[in-house]
């Protein structure tokens, strides 16, 4: 199997999981990665449940639309990531239930979403800025993710979800779902819970290289 098809697998593989445990739901959500000559990115409107391999589009690197399907209309968001962070591999995006209510809700802080609450939060996603409500597909969404690509793993777009890269599609959702989990121990919690403290932060950068 070429490393294309093997990514397309991958790709296929992500989008079911995530939409068999309803991380995302109906045609909402998109999956894209790197190539050596460009990206895939599943196309606009797709379910992520249902996806066929051959139909994920295929993008140049200059942004030309190659093969497959129509590509889904957030690839300018995605294209910023890849640009500006060349140790991106995967990108995901899901509109998950407790993220989005996270929004509705009232997060935590506009440049961190949720406070450090469990260790894995901290290690495997970090710091997760709120972009304030923009349509689907909006430029000016691209362009703030822009100055964040080389900063975070991922950002919450209000009331869509949220957008989460990492080195392959796969560890991508891993950290995405993560965030999911974190999001849905902070809205279950009565009171709210203490966020780690700076002892324990400090220990988790000094053992685990954690970046918070």
């Amino acid at each position: 199997m070429s490393p294309e098809s093997a990514l397309r697998e991958e790709i296929c593989e992500v989008g079911l999981s995530l939409y068999q445990r309803g991380y995302t739901v109906g045609s909402a959500g998109n999956i894209s990665a790197r190539l050596d000559d460009g990206w895939l990115i599943t196309p606009t409107d797709a379910c992520l449940g249902r996806l066929d391999p051959a139909a994920i589009a295929k993008v140049s690197s200059a942004g030309d639309w190659l093969s497959g399907h129509k590509p889904s209309k957030t690839l300018a968001l995605h294209r910023q990531v890849y640009d500006r962070n060349p140790t991106v591999g995967g990108v995901v995006h899901t509109h998950s239930t407790y993220l989005v209510a996270l929004t509705l809700a009232g997060v935590w802080r506009h440049d961190d979403i949720l406070p450090p609450l469990t260790p894995y939060q901290v290690m495997k996603v970090g710091h997760v800025p709120l972009i304030g409500y923009q349509r689907p597909g909006s430029p000016n969404v691209a362009e703030q993710v822009a100055q964040l690509a080389n900063r975070v793993r991922g950002v919450m777009l209000e009331r869509l979800g949220p957008v989460v890269w990492e080195s392959s599609v796969s560890r991508a959702s891993y950290a995405l779902e993560e965030l999911e989990e974190t999001a849905r121990l902070w809205l279950m919690s009565n009171p709210r819970p203490e966020p780690l403290d700076q002892a324990a932060l400090d220990e988790l950068r000094a053992i685990f290289g954690a970046d918070w």
